[in-house]
C-alpha cells in the first residue's frame, strides 16, 4: 500500500469548528499537534466562490472537511472547488470528511419525474476527483452504493450513548424509543449500549392523505419511565416535537432525544425549547451556533471518532474497527 509522507487538513466554512477539534486530536510527523492548513475560502463580489490553497500539497494525503447545516448549495460548491484545487496542485489522495451528506434525504424517488439528488451529489464529487468519503449515520445506508470509491460510514451511537449515560439516563427506568420503523435498528443498538429496554412508535399513512403520518400505537412500555428517542437528524423540529408529545401522552415521565445531525432549520430551537423534551442531545456533525446556546440542547463532539478515522486512513489501517457491534 502507498505511504503518504504528509497529511494536510483543510476546512470549508461550514466545518471550521469541527475540523479544528479533529486537528487538536491528531499529531503530525514531527509529533506536534496537527494544524488546519491555510486556505483562502471566500466569495467574489458577484457571489461566486473563491478558493486558493495556501500551502504545498504535492504528494500529500489531503482531508477536506465540510458541513451542511445551512447555505447547502454554496457549501457544496466550496467543497467541489477545494477538491479541484487540491487535485490541480498534485495532491496524492483526496478524502472528504462530510459527517452529514447533503441531499441525503433525497435518496430515492417518491413521485414521478423527481431526481435522486443524493446520487447527483455522489456523481459530482466523484467527477471532481474525490478518492474517498467519510460520513456518519447516513439517512439510508444504501447511499453508500452511489459511490464507486471507498466510503467509510461511521456511527455516532457510542458518542451519543456516552453522553446519555453522563446525564444519568441509563437506569432500569429508562427505555429507548424508535420514532418509526426506519429508526428501529439503531434504536435497538443504542438500547443495548445503555442496557435498557426498547420501544417503538407505530405510524401509518391515512388513505385520504398519503403524505400525512398518524400514530397507530406503541410496541413496548413507556409508562412511568424516562423515554430516550433516537433519530438520525432533526431539521425543522416539528417531527421530533410531535414524537416527544406522543411519547409523553403515552405515559413517559420524562422524554429526552438523541440525534446525530442537528440541522435545526428556521425556528427549530424555539420549538424544541417549548416542547415536552427535557433534553436534546446532538453531535457536532452540523450543529449551528444556536445549538450551543440553548439550555435544552447538549452537544457531544464526534471529533475523537473522526480523528481516529482520519489517522487510520492515513496509516492504511482498518476503519471498520471503529464501528460498534450491530451497527
Amino acid at each position: 500500500m502507498p505511504q503518504y509522507s504528509r497529511r494536510c487538513l483543510f476546512a470549508g466554512r461550514g466545518a471550521q469548528r469541527l475540523a479544528e477539534a479533529v486537528a487538536e486530536r491528531l499529531t503530525d510527523k514531527n509529533g506536534e499537534t496537527q494544524a488546519i492548513a491555510p486556505a483562502l475560502v471566500g466569495t467574489w463580489a458577484n457571489g461566486e466562490t473563491r478558493i486558493q490553497l495556501q500551502t504545498n500539497v504535492r504528494g500529500a494525503d489531503v482531508f477536506i472537511f465540510q458541513a451542511f447545516a445551512d447555505h447547502v448549495n454554496d457549501r457544496i460548491m466550496e467543497l467541489m472547488l477545494l477538491v479541484d484545487a487540491a487535485l490541480r496542485a498534485s495532491a496524492d489522495r483526496i478524502t472528504i470528511v462530510t459527517p452529514y451528506l447533503p441531499y441525503s434525504k433525497q435518496e430515492k424517488k417518491i413521485r414521478g419525474r423527481e431526481p435522486i439528488a443524493a446520487k447527483v451529489v455522489a456523481n459530482m464529487l466523484r467527477s471532481a476527483g474525490v478518492n474517498r468519503v467519510i460520513s456518519v449515520d447516513l439517512h439510508e445506508r444504501a447511499i453508500q452504493g452511489f459511490y464507486d470509491i471507498p466510503f467509510d460510514h461511521l456511527s455516532a451511537l457510542r458518542v451519543l450513548a456516552d453522553q446519555v449515560s453522563a446525564l444519568g439516563y441509563d437506569g432500569d427506568d429508562c427505555v429507548v424509543v424508535a420514532p418509526d420503523e426506519g429508526a428501529m435498528e439503531k434504536s435497538v443498538a443504542l438500547a443495548q449500549m445503555l442496557q435498557v429496554d426498547v420501544a417503538a412508535v407505530l405510524k401509518r399513512h391515512p388513505k385520504d392523505d398519503p403524505e400525512a403520518v398518524v400514530t397507530a400505537g406503541f410496541i413496548g412500555d413507556v409508562e412511568g419511565r424516562c423515554a430516550i428517542i433516537w433519530d438520525d437528524m432533526v431539521l425543522g423540529g416539528s417531527t421530533l416535537v410531535n414524537a416527544a408529545s406522543e411519547v409523553h401522552r403515552a405515559g413517559a415521565k420524562e422524554v429526552v432525544a438523541c440525534i446525530t445531525h442537528a440541522i435545526l432549520c428556521g425556528n427549530a430551537v424555539q420549538q424544541i425549547e417549548a416542547s415536552a423534551l427535557a433534553k436534546l442531545i446532538v453531535t457536532d456533525t452540523t450543529a449551528p451556533d444556536q445549538a450551543y446556546e440553548s439550555p435544552k440542547i447538549v452537544v457531544a463532539s464526534i471529533a475523537g471518532l473522526l480523528a481516529d478515522a482520519v489517522d487510520r486512513i492515513h496509516r492504511n489501517l482498518s476503519v471498520s474497527e471503529l464501528l460498534p457491534d450491530g451497527v
